[in-house]
């Protein structure tokens, strides 16, 4: 059965439907079809006007759909329940119908659009005053049609509600405890008594607009005015002061507050306002982007009205809607939200005078991501921090000439570049390196792009935007590449010239020009020590000494045509020198000391070590990697730029520290360290990577000169010591962290242990292209001749062979010999000691040194197993039979540069190998070498006897 309530629900939604279909076709009809007007706020009424009738229709289908649902329940109570009622199942939808109507009314009402509506069509509605009387209660005679208007399109639905609320109220009370429907019943009870609420207060407010608008004079009643604006609060009612800006009046609109002071109008957006949670009596403090305000009342209760609405009106329109119930009807807010997003432009003058932001806040100041846009066309976008830039952050500033940008990619430091970054200078030049103070400092690369008029690259140290310290530039145009001390943007110091032509040069350069005596060095080793001019022409005292040991000492100076005029002595008689040594002579050594060269790249690292390597700054010391500059300009998504984060990655710092701590033993900590080099996110593979970056800078290209093979050697040792101690670094700070005690300090026996048995195999691969090329080219003569033997050797078939080469007889395989290290067989017809001459072959398929003599070990090892086999019994060669033995399988191994390979060997080999077994079969090697490369064994000679002082 049905209950009375249902019923005159029924009645209530027919009653208002037709009302609402009444009022649609006599009054809101005639409002909207009066001619279009020609000013700006006619046409604004007309819009609003055209919202509201949308909204009268939307309100009109919900209360006939209501009315349906209501009419099926009467037919059918048996079958159909009663929370099929739309009233029950679709309250929130019915409610919000109610609140737009109420929106689009109220915004009506507060710019007096219905009045001016009227006005414009006086006779029409004064013949309509009878109609509007009918539909409403209690009108008078003698009141204006625009009062009229406004009563009739709110007194019906403010009456509506009302009976809703008694209704729904009646409804609840009729159903038992435990009804099913009863806590929807009562849920609708309660949203329509709060919409009731809701339409009282928002009618009071916008009555109260409307009011505020006729003691406004035109200007700031003009710039106020807006349809959905509301006024909360008025410092006429309840009085209050602000200091320091001394305003005659305030307003607090539910978006704004409104400071007028005579005739100019301060407005704040409440996005943009803090309320300061300090108490100070009768006083509490505003905080906005640029100015910071007391508001002073007369009494307590002045301050607690005004601090309320303020924090209520802001804490609202941070929400993005208004309050429901009402505005304030909930529990009270400590305080403001301190963090949000909003945009705006500053207005104070300094540097960001006219510049908007958008993005994050807190208590006033940019914080957090965000983006920063001057009007001339400067753009920052990333991280800020108490108004400052602050973190990862990218420029963009506008060159004269058309679409050319300055693009900085860095991280910044309370509002300056500061960390790593990439800048690209227009379509010029890009710096790669590190800043301090906005300015270049530290280590970086500045290199110009093709298209700039005179390409060069720098690698090296900056300190306060110039080229400081050791630093390495290549000239493409000159064919060039100097290496040496710079200061204040010019080369200053010692320093190295090599040109593309093989002529080095060594001496003092000031003020970018050479000055004092130097050094010349020739592609053909001829030697000069003397002075010259800036372009490498000899001038004033000087000797040459050429390679065949002829010295000339004198004067020299430029031809009347051009060429080399010299006055002096050419002394013919001294004794040619060593070929070697005059080969062998190596630039910079000793001139610019190995721990000092690239400080500017472990700097960063051992701040950041220092200061227990804050995950924050991993970024700043590791970089980073950004689309381009052009594909930024081109799709603006600044705040989505792609790149790489550490704290985005496997890498974060803390997962790094306790990887080091987990894996100390020896076997563990080679993968370990192989692992952290091989990643560009690792701190040492970030160290790794920047140090093959200078070596390539400074020794490929015109840098592969074979006097400076010896300043690479050094270069590669001190980067594996630095490796190890930077690994040291980052365990000292994992053991830290840890509250462990840190491990103790290493002797230097230890440490180099550690160095080349650890760190110098994982990264000498980084460096080995280049720095065996330096090796080639120093010992190309030596190469040469020995592969001359080789080539001369080969025609020997075996047995002449080893008979050349005065092998024992009873030593010769003079039969079918099964392999040593797998199961083929060595013919006699065509391999004699076919596995000790594979064996040795690998030695160039692996640049660890130490790897290379196993491999020597390893021959060593096949010769005697294949001597002993045809023995028939064990067999240790003695050294005038191995030495022979070792020439032959060398000669059939036909490894191409050998010396190259026995002389980075030597150089790079562990110090604790020194006079032992790897020393000694490396010595036999070279003896091998040696005699490869003697005239008789180009010239099929015998040998009588082998040298028995040879070195073993």
């Amino acid at each position: 059965m049905c209950s009375p309530e249902e019923a005159a629900l029924l009645r209530l939604e027919e009653v208002f439907s037709a009302t609402l279909a009444r009022t649609n076709s006599l009054v809101l009809q005639p409002l909207l079809t009066a001619a279009e007007p020609s000013d700006p706020q006619g046409r604004e009424c007309l819009r609003l006007l055209q919202q509201l009738h949308w909204s009268s229709q939307q309100l009109w289908e919900v209360t006939e759909e209501s009315l349906h649902s209501l009419q099926e329940r009467l037919c059918h109570p048996d079958s159909v329940r009663l929370e099929s009622l739309l009233l029950l199942r679709g309250a929130d939808r019915v409610l919000q119908v109610y609140m737009e109507y109420i929106e689009s009314y109220t915004s009506c009402m507060v710019v007096q659009a219905f009045q001016k509506a009227a006005k414009r069509r006086s006779g029409y509605w004064r013949v309509q005053r009878k109609v509007l009387r009918q539909l409403l209660w209690g009108m008078s005679s003698e009141g204006s049609v625009g009062t009229a208007l406004v009563e009739v399109l709110c007194q019906p639905l403010t009456y509506h509600v009302q009976q809703y609320v008694f209704l729904l109220l009646s409804l609840s009370d009729t159903i038992g405890e435990h009804h099913p429907t009863r806590e929807l019943v009562v849920h609708t009870t309660t949203l329509f008594g709060d919409l009731q609420s809701f339409m009282r207060q928002a009618l009071d407010q916008a009555v109260a607009t409307q009011a505020l608008w006729h003691t406004l004079s035109s200007r700031p009643r003009d710039v106020l005015c807006i349809p959905a604006r509301r006024l909360l609060q008025d410092s006429q009612d309840v009085p209050v002061t602000v200091t320091p800006l001394r305003a005659e009046r305030v307003l607090l609109f539910d978006d704004a507050l409104v400071l007028l002071q005579g005739h100019n109008v301060h407005t704040f957006d409440l996005k943009l306002v803090w309320v300061d949670p300090r108490q100070d009596g009768c006083t509490f403090h505003l905080l906005t982007p640029e100015e910071e305000f007391s508001f002073c009342s007369k009494d307590p209760q002045g301050k607690v009205v005004w601090q309320r609405k303020v924090t209520e009106a802001v804490c609202q329109v941070l929400r993005g809607k208004k309050d429901f119930p009402v505005l304030g009807a909930g529990l009270e807010p400590s305080e403001t939200p301190t963090c949000r997003c909003a945009a705006y432009t500053f207005r104070a003058e300094g540097r960001l005078c006219q510049a908007t932001y958008e993005g994050q806040w807190c208590r006033g100041r940019p914080h957090g991501k965000g983006a920063l846009k001057w009007p001339d066309g400067r753009n920052h976008v990333g991280n800020f921090c108490q108004g400052l830039e602050h973190g990862f952050g990218i420029r963009l500033v506008p060159r004269a000439s058309e679409d050319k940008f300055d693009c900085y990619k860095c991280h910044w430091w309370e509002g300056s570049m500061s960390g790593y970054g990439i800048c690209e200078n227009g379509t010029d030049e890009v710096y790669k390196g590190y800043f301090q103070a906005g300015l270049r400092h530290g280590f970086g690369v500045l290199e110009s792009t093709p298209q700039a008029p005179q390409p060069c690259k720098y690698t090296g140290h900056w300190e306060r935007g110039q080229r400081s310290g050791y630093g390495i530039e290549e000239d493409s145009d000159r064919g060039e590449r100097y290496i040496g001390m710079w200061q204040a943007d010019q080369r200053h110091g010692p320093g190295v010239m090599v040109t593309q032509a093989g002529v080095c040069y060594q001496g003092t350069f000031q003020a970018d020009k050479m000055v004092g005596p130097g050094i010349l060095l020739s592609e053909d080793d001829s030697l000069y020590e003397g002075t010259f001019t800036r372009d490498l022409t000899l001038v004033g005292k000087g000797k040459v000494t050429f390679p065949i040991g002829f010295t000339l000492e004198g004067s020299f100076g430029s031809g009347a045509g051009g060429g080399l005029h010299t006055q002096g002595v050419l002394d013919t008689a001294a004794l040619p020198p060593d070929p070697s040594s005059t080969r062998k002579r190596q630039l910079g050594l000793g001139v610019f000391p190995v721990e000092s060269r690239w400080q500017g790249i472990y700097g960063p690292f051992w701040a950041f070590v220092h200061a227990g390597c804050p995950g924050e700054l991993q970024e700043a010391l590791l970089g980073f990697h950004v689309q381009s500059s052009r594909a930024l300009r081109k799709s603006q998504e600044y705040l989505c730029c792609e790149r790489t984060h550490p704290e985005d990655s496997a890498c974060r710092m803390e997962d790094i520290l306790e990887e080091l701590l987990q894996h100390r033993e020896r076997e563990a900590l080679q993968q370990c360290l192989r692992k952290a080099l091989s990643n560009p996110l690792h701190p040492l593979g970030k160290l790794l990577r920047t140090l093959m970056l200078t070596f390539q800078a400074t020794y490929a290209g015109v840098g592969a000169n074979k006097h400076l093979q010896g300043l690479a050697q050094e270069e590669v040792k001190q980067h594996a010591r630095e490796l190890w101690a930077a690994y040291r670094g980052l365990l000292r700070v994992a053991l830290q962290r840890k509250g462990q005690a840190p491990e103790e300090d290493e002797d230097a026996e230890t440490r180099d242990l550690q160095v080349h048995g650890l760190v110098l195999p994982l990264m000498l691969p980084s460096f080995y292209s280049e720095l065996f090329t330096l090796y080639l080219l120093l010992h190309e003569r030596e190469d040469g001749l020995y592969s001359q033997g080789i080539a001369h050797l080969s025609l020997f078939p075996d047995t002449k062979l080893l008979e050349f080469l005065d092998v024992q007889k009873h030593l010769w395989p003079l039969k079918d010999l099964k392999l040593t290290t797998n199961q083929r067989c060595s013919l006699v017809r065509d391999n004699c000691f076919l596995s000790a001459t594979e064996c040795l072959q690998r030695i160039i398929t692996t640049v660890d040194p130490r790897e290379k003599l196993e491999v020597l070990e390893r021959t060593y090892g096949e010769i005697e197993a294949t001597v002993s086999r045809v023995l028939g019994q064990e067999h240790k060669l003695p050294m005038d039979d191995l030495l022979p033995l070792l020439i032959y399988v060398v000669s059939r191994a036909r490894i191409q540069h050998l010396g190259a390979e026995i002389h980075l060997i030597r150089d790079l080999m562990d110090p604790i190998h020194t006079g032992g077994l790897y020393d000694f079969l490396l010595t036999a090697l070279e003896s091998c070498y040696e005699h490869i490369q003697k005239e008789d064994m180009r010239l099929h000679r015998l040998p009588s006897r082998w040298n028995s002082r040879a070195p073993w």
